[in-house]
């Protein structure tokens, strides 16, 4: 028998999916502490696999991983939203594509 070792979070169907494929997979629920800091640990993750793939379905898993995180600490949709827009209209966003190479006195 052979046994890989994964320690991460994965999404919630994913022990099912192993099941229907005949494997056993030993997993637990973590506290909220855990999950925070795995959550962080999958953004990590995802994003890595975003950069070196630039897949669109890296980004699909990245905004997962957001939503998580969001609710985790208790964060509305619009509390994100309002930030998201305060920051945009504050500093703006990307679109103009500016790439900063210096600053002089």
């Amino acid at each position: 028998m052979t046994i890989k070792i994964y320690n991460k979070l994965v999404r919630d169907k994913i022990p099912d999916i192993i099941a229907a494929s005949g494997k056993k997979a030993d997993t637990c629920v973590l506290s909220d502490a855990e999950y925070l800091q795995a959550l962080d640990n999958k953004l990590q993750e995802e994003v890595k696999e975003y950069v070196d793939s630039g897949d669109l379905s890296e980004i699909a898993d990245i905004a997962e991983v957001l939503d998580a995180i969001r609710a985790a600490r208790g964060y509305t949709d619009a509390d994100f939203a309002r930030v998201k827009k305060d920051k945009a209209d504050e500093r703006g966003g990307f679109s103009e594509r500016i790439f900063l190479m210096s600053v002089s006195d």
